[in-house]
């Protein structure tokens, strides 16, 4: 059974960070397929507190941002158990500032709870801020890792329940009414083992490909974006408590992944996620000057 024993970090208020132990078994704890929504994400502005409005496109999700903004990302647990979640924002782990994998830390969130996530993790003590900003600024970029600038990504696993291990008897014996002396059977030879990778691995880790596929192909026939693309910068030092806690993975892959893709305003008109306003031209006028008109309301014209 392939196990990762983690402890982790837990604040008393906001949020709740899981940090994982280097204790890696070999083979596998279990499966899953990124499935249904155990976890629920949105992007808040922190400035107004209200949720960004997403926009779908080809069955892709996508928010518009503003260079300079504070953000924040807001989930909540669905579910009655607790879970953990691993955020990559630009491709970076949220609370490492490593490459994003699955098998990193990640914040735990109790039962049915809710939690804004409003930085790049620093300490137990405090954040960085998410601000939007020109690619070129973002913190992913000025780490030397550009390529997945734009896209925030949410990996979701299910706490491992504890097993009760059943009381070891002694086996009757099974006897060979065939056989001389009643001599008993010869025990079964093992089966064999379960491939390290099931197929049930194999759908989630296409499903994660999936994403990033649809992703560069939304890009590849647009037109070139009339601004700058935009990416999250290392805002400003904030407090954010947090203490560890401990957390076990029911799976070694998450059994759900979801990504909320996001722009300026104008890129996303640009590429067709956000529809032009229909009036582009000609724009409606609250009082339009009409000459000689008349002090009072006239009739319409007749009917033809």
């Amino acid at each position: 059974m392939t196990t990762i024993d983690q402890k982790g970090v837990k604040p008393p208020r906001r949020t709740v960070l899981a940090s994982i132990a280097a204790l890696l078994c070999v083979a596998c704890a279990g499966t899953a397929v990124a499935g249904p929504d155990l976890v629920a994400l949105s992007v808040v502005d922190r400035e107004t507190g209200r949720v960004l409005p997403t926009y779908a496109h080809h069955g892709r999700l996508y928010v518009a941002g503003q260079p300079g903004a504070r953000y924040g990302l807001r989930v909540r647990n669905l579910t009655s158990g607790r879970v953990m979640v691993v955020m990559s924002v630009d491709g970076v782990n949220i609370v490492t500032g490593e490459t994003a994998d699955y098998g990193q830390n990640g914040y735990v969130l109790d039962p049915w709870s809710s939690y804004d996530l409003n930085g790049w993790r620093k300490s137990q003590a405090e954040i960085a801020a998410f601000e939007f900003a020109p690619q070129g600024q973002s913190y992913a970029a000025r780490t030397g890792r550009p390529a997945d600038v734009g896209v925030i990504g949410m990996a979701v696993f299910r706490e491992r329940a504890a097993i009760r291990r059943p009381i070891p008897m002694t086996p009757p014996v099974r006897l060979d009414r065939f056989s001389e002396n009643n001599r008993a059977l010869p025990a079964p030879a093992p089966t064999a083992g379960l491939s390290a990778k099931s197929s049930a691995m194999a759908r989630s880790e296409a499903r994660a490909a999936d994403l990033a596929e649809g992703r560069a192909e939304a890009y590849a026939d647009a037109p070139a974006a009339p601004e700058d693309k935009l990416g999250t910068a290392h805002g400003a030092r904030e407090w954010s408590a947090s203490s560890t806690t401990a957390f076990e993975r029911a799976t070694r892959y998450p059994q759900s992944l979801r990504l909320i893709e996001y722009d300026t305003y104008a890129n996303l008109v640009a590429v067709g996620v956000i529809p032009r306003f229909p009036y582009a031209d000609h724009r409606p006028r609250p009082f339009p000057a009409i000459p000689d008109q008349p002090g009072f309301v006239p009739d319409p014209p007749s009917e033809p």
